[in-house]
């Protein structure tokens, strides 16, 4: 098994949606608990991770409290595709790590379980799985993959599940940290 250190990742906070289903306000940014949803990722990788690069294409200045702000290169909030390929791009580690802005009940033991899952294995991506579905925001990524995304993305497609069944993948059992994955799509869902 391949120990990973922390100066061989670099996360990427994905914080770059429209965010329809909550009236167009800025999902990173509305308060969860007392706190702007991107803290809590950000307060989780910050002891695991070298860099923090926040993929956002609006309030950049406001982003840049919590990282490293990066823009998607494409037009027209490209989905969360297009901010993966602009983070492996800026990305100087062997390792991409990405979670979503809007799943503020990460935790530290989930995010160890992503790095656990690509030391154990020879793939170039690994992603979170909860025993049903993948939850490809929250995932693994050799920082090798630049080229791969950008052919796939230059073809047209946006599907995360599409491009990374397309690479040497592994699927992280994350069955006993459900509460990680909640994400936070409604006004509503703030009450949790």
């Amino acid at each position: 098994m391949n120990k990973i250190s922390k100066n061989e990742i670099t996360a990427v906070i994905l914080a770059g949606g429209r965010s329809s289903r909550m009236g167009g306000d800025d999902k990173g940014l509305i308060e969860f608990r007392g706190k702007p949803m991107i803290s809590f990722a950000c307060e989780v990788v910050k002891e695991k991770v070298s860099t923090i690069l926040i993929s956002a294409n609006r309030n950049l200045s406001t982003y840049k409290a919590y990282g490293e702000v990066i823009e998607d290169n494409l037009d027209d909030y490209q989905g969360p595709l297009a901010g993966i390929s602009a983070a492996l791009s800026r990305c100087s580690t062997p390792y991409l790590l990405v979670l979503p802005c809007d799943s503020p009940l990460v935790s530290g033991e989930f995010i160890d379980e992503l790095i656990a899952g690509m030391e154990r294995s020879l793939s170039q991506i690994c992603v979170a799985h909860d025993g049903q579905i993948m939850h490809a925001t929250f995932a693994m990524i050799k920082s090798n993959m630049q080229s791969s995304l950008s052919d796939f993305l230059a073809s047209g497609e946006r599907k995360m599940a599409l491009w990374y069944r397309q690479q040497q993948l592994a699927r992280v059992d994350v069955s006993d940290h459900l509460e990680a994955l909640t994400n936070i799509n409604r006004m509503e869902d703030l009450r949790l």
